[in-house]
């Protein structure tokens, strides 16, 4: 695809903010991680991947990607880059079935050499539902969050992938202090890291803790904030603030439960969340003008953004003193459509700048800054 030059005018946002596009109109995007400081990878649900200047909007299409199952929710869902490696999550199309699976390859120009896939759910299916595939590093560690296809009941079965945090090696393999390591002595599947999830939709590292936070989708209300406990289970169904969505009745007349996890942060009515992004607290890389990375928006240092599908917002959650979630407030309010994806780009020119994707038929990626 050829270059494209920021594509829409900056719009005002409150507090003297624009926001703008950058680079093409893409239908769905649904993923996105930084190449350097000024080049990003953004998929694109039904199959692609796309590599989008951050300084001109230029774009170019990215090739050597597994064939996917893009049906209702699936398809190309996130993507991160480690070092000389990218990883990609998305629904394998397993003949008629899928599973969320998870592929490492090198980028070598515009395309993607050694590509291997590392991980298949063990429980393919014909649902075209809750596949997760949110993915961060963190500690050496390779986490990923499936969901639970839409059979809630995977979510508390130990021996199956869906409706839970897997832990990898960045190869695949599996951590030798894992959980349950030993897998089939106790029945647990040895990827996991901990289970009771419906939906995990947004992932990211603590930037002074090292812990990974994620959030997931509730049925008609109970979408949470939950930090993963290693071996933990962390309740759906059983376990949940979440309405049917034929009945309205509760799923379970139970919101917390002795040995299950309580969520940090529970939106009720639903938001359906969807990506996340610590705000850094001003210390990390400086910027050619010599911004950190937290200079620009800092009221929002040290607190968490999070993107809204269904009010097609987003959220800046405010930790409080002990670390958690105390409060939110709306920062963007319908300018852009549903926001999947959200990211703060680290270093550069343009640090501390918000990114996000915008989920739409003509969606595509866009920047918030000063």
């Amino acid at each position: 695809m050829g270059a494209a030059l920021f594509a829409c005018a900056s719009a005002p946002v409150a507090g003297a903010a624009t926001i703008e596009r950058v680079g093409p109109r893409l239908a769905h995007p649904w993923g996105m991680d930084f190449i350097g400081t000024d080049q990003v990878l953004v998929t694109v649900r039904g199959g692609g991947l796309q590599r989008v200047s951050l300084a001109d909007g230029s774009a170019a299409d990215i090739t050597g990607l597994p064939k996917v199952f893009a049906r209702r929710q699936g398809g190309m869902l996130d993507v991160m880059v480690d070092g000389p490696h990218v990883y990609l999550c998305y629904s394998a199309d397993l003949g008629g079935k899928s599973s969320t699976a998870i592929d490492r390859a090198r980028l070598e120009g515009d395309a993607l050499v050694e590509r291997e896939t590392i991980f298949t759910g063990n429980n393919p299916a014909r649902s075209g539902h809750h596949f997760g595939c949110r993915l961060e590093m963190a500690g050496g560690y390779l986490f990923a969050g499936i969901g639970d296809r839409g059979d809630r009941d995977n979510a508390q079965d130990p021996a199956a992938h869906a409706g839970s945090i897997l832990r990898l090696n960045p190869d695949g393999t599996v951590p030798d202090d894992n959980p349950h390591a030993a897998g089939q002595a106790d029945g647990w599947a040895p990827e996991l890291y901990s289970i009771g999830h419906r939906n995990p939709q947004g992932m990211a590292l603590h930037p002074r803790t090292g812990e990974i936070w994620t959030h997931e989708h509730g049925p008609r209300g109970g979408d949470e904030i939950n930090i993963p406990q290693k071996g933990g289970n962390h309740g759906w169904p059983t376990v949940s603030h979440g309405r049917e969505y034929a009945t309205g009745r509760r799923v379970s007349k139970h919101d917390s439960l002795p040995g299950y996890v309580d969520p940090v942060w529970v939106w009720d009515p639903s938001i359906a969340p969807s990506g996340m992004a610590f705000y850094p607290t001003g210390n990390a890389g400086e910027g050619a003008a010599g911004n950190t990375a937290g200079s620009m928006f800092p009221r929002y240092q040290g607190h968490l953004l999070v993107g809204s599908l269904k009010f097609r917002r987003l959220y800046l959650v405010m930790l409080g003193a002990d670390g958690l979630p105390e409060s939110e407030r709306v920062i963007l309010d319908g300018q852009i459509g549903r926001i999947r994806d959200v990211a703060v780009v680290p270093d550069g020119p343009r640090a501390g700048a918000i990114l996000l994707l915008s989920d739409e038929a003509q969606g595509g990626l866009f920047m918030l800054r000063r």
